[in-house]
């Protein structure tokens, strides 16, 4: 067994990548998604990577099955069982308004309604102490009642639960005793240990509302794996930037939730340790969306919480920054003014130049309209598009706005880069980081295509385009380590910290990450822990987590002026000002398991029959120029501005004036002139 396998399931295509351990090559390719099976479309794609499934030893895939049930609302039925007097904190949540001038703002709509809350008595003080026990006929009754009415899910928020977890346990037992395995049971100190009732409430019935669409998905793949003989383990990416295997992704299916568009961070990370760059930018630009992300000193940017689609979530997830635009984004009139998405024409009908009855003008349309991409060899020959349709598509709009249909694609292209540029500005410049400073790696279908233009939007001056950059994902999910996050409560302000019994606790911390990557299977040599603890000013509500260097270092002499130092930086690279002198508070310790695997080459082998360049007019700032459009695999020394560079799955455009270089990587690195 010789073949590391990755796959990306998106809602077009599914992309995979293969390194074969014995040659040192990695393939790429790309197979239709199957919506009414998935699995169908897994082996599809596998087909055109591998010749024996037999010798595949390790998967990982990415899904966005929790996502999509929760996008479409088409999750489960919840009964949310909270604490005695509590039955209203989920629906009241939180009194800030997220857009203070959004005259139209409305918080999300509860994924439980008011009616499915039931109370359970019991009650612990804030320091786990028991005040009153738990009610168990209370619980016993919320289990009928789940069993009865047909809930698929029970989730359990008891107050101060972070704090001790035996009622929600105890909980857990009565309500598994009366409803079976077949109603997914989800306690909410098991999703996040954590402080703040609504924040660990709202997690809870996330992983509730995705959990058995995300079980159901993984156990059918499992299914279909033995039932072909296959006998490798099924892994699975984690929205921290980890991977976990199926039967852990089962138990805590909230952890997949972005597990699809956080493999090309990982990507990212790979790409910059491999071109010896500290900080990157990510983009990933496909049909319907631009996600962005970053790598900051060599580490994904991951924060302890966040908010998808409104509803906070308690754990570790890469910050990623979504909008809606992608090469199917509409281009329409609005007063008179030219406007760019976030409608999509979708995969059907798709851009007109697919042929598919789209009459829409889109951003590939505009691309395909001024000769950017090569229509009989568009995704590796698997399209030959419609050129005569995208025109008319482009020409029917610029005669809504008076303008040349030429004028008006450049003009689609550049209204699309400048709505991504600014994506990028929410996730550095309003955080205080300086894009000019970091290295922007493009993917995704359509990243390629336009990420030298957002670039020059941006000042950054290097542009980096991956192996297979419409595959990337599924390449940086090759990339990941096994991952398991751990935290314990610890408030202590900095008069009562000890020292040493913080490092007691570290250490019990470490002990259990060890323990879970020994069960995920990472061999010892390949298992290490990191450490860190959020902090904050005393009156400050939110933390900053900061680093440790191990488990011991909170017992070493002079270790709280040390953390002290480093929260005023951090807190003065995130707000742009310190307070040295004011006293802090610990409010959690985190620790992180790491299992590392063999990392793969970065140099792809890829069997494309070479066919020689040929040139066509493209249109670049309003003029003509004769452009050669050559294959990747054909590359080699430096490449002058202009040129379209095609390969299986995207297309780059260089503009004149770039230079690109093929680096020993196998990275396409283009210098922008700025």
């Amino acid at each position: 067994m010789s073949y590391r396998v990755a796959m990306d399931i998106g809602g077009t295509f599914t992309d995979v990548v293969c390194y074969d351990e014995r040659s040192g090559t990695v393939t790429a390719s790309k197979a239709p998604t199957t919506p009414g099976d998935l699995a169908e479309g897994v082996f599809a794609a596998l087909g055109r990577v591998v010749d024996d499934p037999a010798g595949i030893s390790f998967f990982v895939h990415g899904t966005t099955q929790g996502l999509n049930a929760l996008l479409e609302r088409k999750g489960a039925r919840v009964l949310l069982l909270a604490g005695q007097g509590g039955r209203d904190v989920y629906q009241i949540a939180r009194g800030n308004r997220d857009r203070m001038f959004d005259l139209r703002y409305r918080k999300p709509v509860p994924l439980v309604p008011r009616q499915d809350v039931m109370e359970a008595g019991g009650r612990l003080d804030y320091l786990g102490r028991e005040l009153v026990p738990l009610d168990e006929e209370s619980v016993r009754a919320a289990g009928r009642r789940a069993r009865e009415e047909g809930f698929d899910a029970v989730a359990v928020c008891l107050l101060f639960s972070y704090a001790n977890p035996a009622h929600e346990l105890r909980a857990g037992e009565i309500l598994r005793e009366e409803l079976g395995d077949d109603v997914l049971v989800v306690l909410s100190h098991e999703v996040a240990r954590e402080w703040r009732e609504y924040e660990r409430t709202s997690s809870a019935v996330l992983e509730a509302y995705t959990g058995p669409v995300v079980r159901r998905y993984l156990a059918r793949i499992e299914r279909r794996f033995a039932e072909r003989g296959l006998a490798v383990p099924v892994h699975v990416m984690q929205s921290s930037g980890g991977l976990v295997n199926a039967s852990y992704a089962m138990r805590r299916p909230l952890q997949t939730l972005l597990s699809g568009p956080v493999g090309g961070t990982m990507g990212g990370v790979a790409a910059a340790r491999l071109m010896g760059r500290e900080n990157a930018i990510c983009i990933d630009m496909g049909g319907t969306s631009f996600d962005v992300s970053l790598v900051v000193n060599g580490r994904p940017d991951v924060s302890a919480e966040a908010r998808i689609e409104g509803y906070p979530v308690l754990m570790p997830i890469v910050n990623l920054h979504t909008i809606g635009a992608g090469g199917g984004s509409i281009a329409y009139a609005e007063a008179g003014a030219l406007r760019v998405g976030p409608e999509s024409a979708g995969a059907v009908p798709g851009p007109a130049c697919y042929g598919r009855g789209g009459t829409r003008a889109t951003v590939t349309d505009a691309n395909v309209a001024l000769g950017r991409v090569d229509p009989a060899w568009f995704a590796g020959g698997l399209m030959t598009l419609d050129v005569e349709a995208a025109g008319t598509a482009v020409a029917t709009l610029a005669d809504e706005l008076d303008m040349d249909p030429l004028l008006l694609a450049e003009g689609i292209c550049d209204v699309a880069n400048a709505k991504m540029a600014q994506a990028i500005r929410t996730l550095t410049v309003e955080h205080g980081i300086e894009p000019r400073e970091f290295a922007l790696v493009a993917f995704g279908g359509a990243g390629a295509m336009h990420a030298v233009f957002i670039a020059r939007e941006l000042g950054i001056s290097e542009v980096v385009v991956p192996r297979f950059p419409g595959a990337f994902s599924a390449w940086g999910m090759l990339e990941a380590d096994v991952r398991r996050d751990l935290t314990h409560p610890y408030f202590r302000s900095q008069d009562t910290l000890d020292g040493p019994d913080m490092s007691r606790n570290f250490g019990i911390l470490e002990d259990d990450a060890l323990a879970a990557l020994s069960a995920q299977g990472v061999p010892e040599e390949r298992r290490r822990v990191e450490h860190a603890v959020d902090m904050r000013y005393e009156g400050q509500d939110y933390t900053l987590t900061i680093p440790l260097r191990d488990a011991a270092e909170p017992a070493e002499p002079g270790f709280l002026e040390t953390i002290a130092a480093r929260y005023a930086e951090a807190h003065t690279g995130r707000y742009g000002h310190a307070t040295p002198e004011a006293p802090v508070e610990f409010v959690m310790l985190r620790s992180t398991g790491l299992g590392s695997f063999p990392r793969t080459a970065a140099a792809a082998q890829e069997a494309p029959e070479e066919r020689a360049a040929y040139v066509r007019d493209v249109i670049f700032d309003g003029a003509v120029h004769s452009t050669p459009v050559l294959r990747r695999s054909s590359l080699d020394g430096e490449l002058a501005g202009p040129a379209i560079v095609v390969e299986e799955t995207a297309t780059t455009v260089i503009p004149p004036g770039c230079v690109a270089t093929v680096d020993p990587n196998g990275f396409l690195i283009v210098k922008v002139n700025l």
